[in-house]
Order: structure tokens, then C-alpha cells, then sequence
């Protein structure tokens, strides 16, 4: 299998944070408090998203319309931005081991790792420009990297023994597999975004199996996958949210508060029993709470910006916070349950 190495010298320019645009905003008086906070990104119209963290200290974050990679310092609200190559159109970004960043180059065919220290770019190229769009990306526990690519219709995995990339395509047709997760069994989910199916990757073997929703007009667009293997997931098409379980091959979906019109986009699960996800059809946009356990929705609440579109977030368990990006032109955080 063909790949290619580049290093990149990548130049930083470093800001301090505009205040923070709001904070203290409460859901439903007694249930699900949390706090929401966001920081202006001071380089405007650049859609920063998909903020990562490995520490809670530093976030690490891409400008999608303007190449580049930011890292945002918690406890100096500052602000770096780290040009990449001109027309990468980073999509993604997650921290290795080691803590550097990698990021997927959705309009360039490509994924490539941040060396902090050194402040170069290290390149792996799509073999032959495939898959061309890689989108979102996570470590598994052996250090592999796998992504979805919703154009080229794959899912993929990075060695990093020998910096390889191993392609599998999806079945149907114009699927568009849109987000990826891992089970603590290693199984890899990803959900198929261009029609109402779920797919589960073996990662030993590399088979690949379909999961049907009950509904057909069900898109799928993010996903989670809880600590009993449940796979967690939001409806944007029709404003649900749903569990799949592998083990009794069973759907389970909840109609969102918002109604069919909510378009839930970004979503995860905490350690604490919640699925957390946001409503981006109601402006502002409303971050919800829904308590697995107990099958019940507990909190709605006001993206304090407006949020524009929020499209992913990740949940960073030490300090209980999720992060998140917003089409607002901002970086935020929310505080689920903090102490009162």
C-alpha cells in the first residue's frame, strides 16, 4: 500500500481570548444544571470546530474554512493559530499518546500530525487520492488510527507501524458515513449519514455489517457508543434520538424536544449516565440532556451565541465538561452537573 511522508514548517500567530460571550446558563430549574461558556475566535468567518483536549488544559481545534490549527490555553484564555498548507480544509482533529494533534485534510487527501516541539507538520497522503475526503477520526487502543469519508463512501484505518492505510467500502451506495466511535470491545461504529443505516466494523477481521433503523427516512448524523457496548446516536432527518443494542439487535428512539424540525447534530455521552447532544433546527440552538438510565429528557438549554450550527463536541471526564465548536464563530465548553 503506496503513502507518502511530507513535513511542513508551520507558521503561529498567538491572540488573547475576547471575553467570554456568556456563562451561568441554566437548563430546567433543579434537573441537569450545567454551565455554558464560549470564547470569540479571533479570526472571524473561519467555522472552528471539533475541539479536542487530551489534558482539560490545552484545546486543540481546525479552522475548517481557513486552514489552520488552533490551540486555545484554558488558564491564559489565549488563543494560537498554526497555519497548515493552503487549501487542506482540515475537518477533524484528535491527540495521540504523546498528546500531538493529528488532522484530517477533508478537501486535500490527507491526514497529518502536529509535531509541537519541533512546530512541523508531518503528512500522510491518501494512497492514490483515496479515500479523498478524510472527515472524522479516532484512536483505538492499539494507537490505529480510524476514520470515516463521507464523499468517497469508505471507512479506513492508519497503521502506524508502517504508516499504512487500509480502505473498506461501504456497501450501499452514496451512505456517507459521517461519524466515528469505538466500543470498549474495539468494535468501530460509524453512522451512515446518506441513509438509515448504522455500521459496525470488526477491527481484527475487517468485516463490515450494516444495521438497519426501524425508520426509513432516519439520517443519522453523530454517535456514541457507552460503556455496556449501547450505541448511542441523534436523528437529524426526522429530530430523534436513538440506542442501538448489539446484543439483542434492538432499536430504541425518543422523539427530541423541538419536535421533527430540532435537527440534532452534535452529540456524546458522560460518565454519569447523560447523552448530551444539540438541537440545531431552533435558533438558538438548544444543548439537551437526556438521562439514559432513567429514559427521559431533564435539560434544554440556550447556546448562549446562538451556536449557528454546532456539529461535534467530545467529552473531557476529569473535569466533566463538554467541549464544543459553533458556526458562531466560536470555541465552548459546558460544565454538565457542576457543583452548585
Amino acid at each position: 500500500m503506496r503513502h507518502a511522508i511530507a513535513i511542513a514548517t508551520a507558521a503561529t500567530l498567538a491572540l488573547l481570548a475576547a471575553p467570554s460571550l456568556a456563562q451561568d446558563f441554566r437548563s430546567t430549574p433543579g434537573e441537569g444544571r450545567i454551565l455554558i461558556e464560549e470564547w470569540t475566535v479571533p479570526w472571524q468567518d473561519t467555522r472552528p470546530r471539533d475541539p479536542y483536549t487530551a489534558d482539560g488544559d490545552t484545546i486543540w481545534f481546525v479552522g475548517q474554512r481557513d486552514d489552520y490549527l488552533g490551540r486555545f490555553d484554558v488558564a491564559t484564555q489565549e488563543f494560537e493559530r498554526i497555519e497548515m498548507p493552503e487549501g487542506a480544509g482540515p475537518h477533524n482533529v484528535v491527540t495521540d499518546a504523546d498528546g500531538a494533534p493529528w488532522y484530517a485534510g477533508n478537501r486535500d487527501a490527507h491526514i497529518s500530525r502536529y509535531d509541537v516541539e519541533a512546530g512541523t507538520f508531518d503528512r500522510i497522503d491518501m494512497p492514490d487520492g483515496h479515500p479523498r475526503d478524510p472527515h472524522t477520526m479516532i484512536f483505538d487502543d492499539d494507537g490505529d488510527l480510524w476514520f470515516n469519508s463521507q464523499g468517497a463512501n469508505t471507512i479506513s484505518v492508519l497503521r502506524m507501524a508502517d504508516r499504512s492505510v487500509h480502505t473498506l467500502e461501504v456497501p450501499t451506495p452514496d451512505a456517507r458515513p459521517y461519524a466515528t466511535r469505538i466500543a470498549p470491545d474495539g468494535t468501530v461504529w460509524v453512522v451512515l449519514l446518506g441513509t438509515n443505516k448504522l455500521v459496525s466494523v470488526d477491527p481484527e477481521t475487517m468485516a463490515l455489517t450494516e444495521h438497519v433503523m426501524p425508520r426509513e427516512d432516519a439520517r443519522p448524523r453523530r454517535l456514541d457508543v457507552t460503556a455496556d457496548g449501547r450505541v448511542w446516536y441523534v436523528d437529524f432527518a426526522e429530530g430523534h434520538l436513538g440506542v442501538y443494542d448489539p446484543a439483542s439487535d434492538s432499536f430504541k428512539e425518543w422523539q427530541s424536544p423541538s419536535g421533527a424540525d430540532s435537527r440534532p447534530y452534535a452529540m456524546v455521552t458522560d460518565d454519569n449516565g447523560m447523552a448530551w447532544y444539540v438541537e440545531t433546527g431552533p435558533s438558538p440552538n438548544l444543548f439537551i440532556g437526556f438521562d439514559m438510565r432513567q429514559e427521559r429528557f431533564v435539560s434544554s438549554t440556550p447556546v448562549p451565541s446562538g451556536g449557528g450550527v454546532v456539529r461535534h463536541m467530545d467529552y473531557y471526564a476529569p473535569d466533566g465538561v463538554v467541549w464544543f465548536g459553533a458556526d458562531t464563530n466560536t470555541i465552548g465548553r459546558a460544565l454538565v452537573n457542576p457543583p452548585e
